[in-house]
Formats: C-alpha cells, structure tokens, sequence
C-alpha cells in the first residue's frame, strides 16, 4: 500500500491519532503524496476533496476502504463544497489547483477560476470553521517572475509572466490580507519544481522529469524546449511533504511568531540542475545512451532558477533529505515498475 522507498522518515513528533486533516487535491500528485504520509503515520482521519479533473482517483484507491481515509468528490470552485469539506477538520493542506504556465496561456480564464476563486472559497471557509488550526497552500516559484535574482528570496518578487504566476501572487496576496484583516494566520508553500511518483507523464501539460522518464524506459528520444541550459531547482516530492507536514503543525514550528502572521517559505533544495545534466543523470539511471533533441524554448518560461532555503530552515526546521539524483532514481524505477 505504501511505497517503500517513501517516507522512511517522520517529520512530526507528536502522535497523528487525534488529528483530523483535509488534503485539497488530494488526488493529485503532491497532494496524495501527502496523504500517504499522513495514513502511513496514523491520522485519525484523512478527506480528500478533489473533483478529479487534474487528479487521478488511482492516486488514492489504495487507501479507499482505509476507516481514516474519506474521499469527497467536489470542486473547490463552489464555496458549499469548501465548507463541507473543512467541517470538523483540525489541519488543512490546500494543494487543489490548475498548475503548468502553458495550460494558463492557452486557458487563462479556468486557471484563474480555479486558482483564485477556488483559493478564496478555501481561505473563507478556513476562516469561518470553528476547529481549524491551520491552513497551509500551495504556493509557486513562479512568482518570482521576471526577477533575475539567484537564488530567490522570499520579499524580492518580480513581475510575473504568465496567467499562472498572476494567480500563485495572487494567491498570497489574499492570503496577506486575510492575516491583516481577520486574524486568519496561513503558510504558502513557494514550490520549485516538485516532481517524484504520482507524477503523471500522460497528461496534455505534464512537467518536464515524468516526460523524459517516459521517454528513457521507452527508448525514445526526448525533446528539450530551448539549448538545455535552462535551469531548475527541482525538489523531490518527499522534500515538499516534509515542508507541509512541519508548516501543519504547530508543535513542530521552531519560530512561534510563524503562527501569528501569514508566512511564505521557498520548497526546494537551494540547488541547481540544467536539463543537460538531468539527460545526462537519466543515461547512468537506466543504463540507455540517448541523446535529446532541442526545440524552440517555451513562452512564459523563466531560465534560471534556484531557491534560497534559509527562512524555511531557521524557521520550520526544514531540511531536504532528498538530492536531486536520489529523487530522480527512485522516480525513475516507480515508473519503469508502473508502466506509466
């Protein structure tokens, strides 16, 4: 049921069997990641709320007829269905979204529907539930923007360039204002290029590692956008949940001022990797000498990214146990053993 090269590690303390957590999304790649953490580790009951338009319900049929584990199908663009979902609910992780920057240029009007009003949907039934202790979302590097600062630091944006970026600022502008305005104190997560097992290749905007993995277990050659120098901070999947499960609870925040105000930490590894090198790590991975081809670099895209990770540790306590080649191993062969 769980996957054995996964979560080895806790990143709690105390004991899960008392809370009650709702995974948004949790049918997505991210966010039934997280879910497998938390029933893995006892929770005493996991909702996922997903309408299953960007999530796929075989990330979490395993965990179906789990007594802790409730699936609720709904869209978070309808605020009853936030509010139905949050009843009762100790910890919240919103991860319900519509990522990918080429999705957003093509459909600027769904990608704004779903990460604006459906954030706002989220944060005011968050704000209104009587038992929520916290609210941590998705948050993305995008909104960094135009910004040729490395690494990023979180308080130096720069503009963004694509509807998706909009949305992501966006989404933390609400969540600044709703700190100031109500009282209601949340974590943005700023994610960098998360990837790992769950990740869908076969999706029309599927991210770039699922894709060439695909490729590499197929023995096809795979297309880079642009002279493969273009840069990532990719950050295994295991390092993002790490960064959720100690931004949800209290007892393990290391800074007590964090739960006082709304709080935006950058989820990476505070490194690099050019799609050169990761072409070149998948050739030693699968043991298959092919070479990429190049095409024309993709509108929106920024070049170079790499995360400062220093706030997120001082203050949560975060420490990516997960390298960059570790991630990309085990994402690889979960791949190869799934046929995906």
């Amino acid at each position: 049921m769980y996957n054995p090269d996964l979560y080895k590690t806790p990143y709690h303390k105390e004991s899960l069997s008392d809370k009650t957590f709702l995974v948004t999304g949790g049918a997505g790649f991210i966010g039934s990641n997280l879910v497998e953490y938390l029933l893995k580790y006892g929770a005493k009951k996991v909702r996922v709320l997903d309408n299953l338009s960007n999530g796929y319900f075989e990330n979490i049929k395993e965990f179906i007829d789990l007594p802790s584990f409730e699936f609720v199908q709904g869209d978070i663009r309808d605020l009853e269905s936030c509010r139905r979902a949050v009843a009762d609910i100790d910890y919240i992780s919103h991860q319900a979204a519509l990522g990918s920057v080429p999705r957003s240029i093509n459909d600027p009007i769904t990608t704004n529907e779903v990460n604006i009003g459906g954030f706002l949907n989220m944060l005011v039934a968050a704000k209104d539930s009587q038992v929520c202790k916290r609210f941590v979302y998705a948050a993305s590097s995008s909104t960094y923007g135009d910004s040729k600062e490395l690494p990023k630091v979180e308080g130096r944006e720069g503009k963004p360039l694509s509807p998706y970026a909009v949305t992501k600022a966006l989404n933390e502008m609400y969540a600044e204002v709703f700190s100031k305005v109500y009282g209601f104190h949340s974590i943005g997560l700023r994610y960098f290029n998360v990837f790992g097992p769950k990740q869908n290749p076969n999706n029309p905007y599927a991210a770039v590692i699922p894709i060439f993995c695909k490729h590499f277990i197929e023995g096809t050659q795979p297309t880079i956008n642009g002279d493969g120098l273009t840069s990532r901070d990719f950050t295994f999947v295991e390092n993002a949940v790490q960064a959720n499960i100690k931004a949800l609870l209290k007892e393990s925040l290391i800074k007590e001022s964090v739960t006082q105000t709304h709080e935006v930490f950058n989820t990476a590894c505070g490194d690099q990797v050019s799609l050169n090198e990761m072409v070149t790590l998948l050739k030693k991975i699968s043991n298959k000498n092919i070479d990429a081809k190049y095409g024309l670099e993709r509108a929106g895209d920024v070049k170079h990214s790499k995360a400062s990770i220093e706030k997120i540790k001082i203050e949560l306590g975060y420490y990516p146990l997960f390298s960059f080649e570790d991630g990309l191993r085990i994402s690889f062969n979960w791949y190869r053993k799934n046929n995906q």
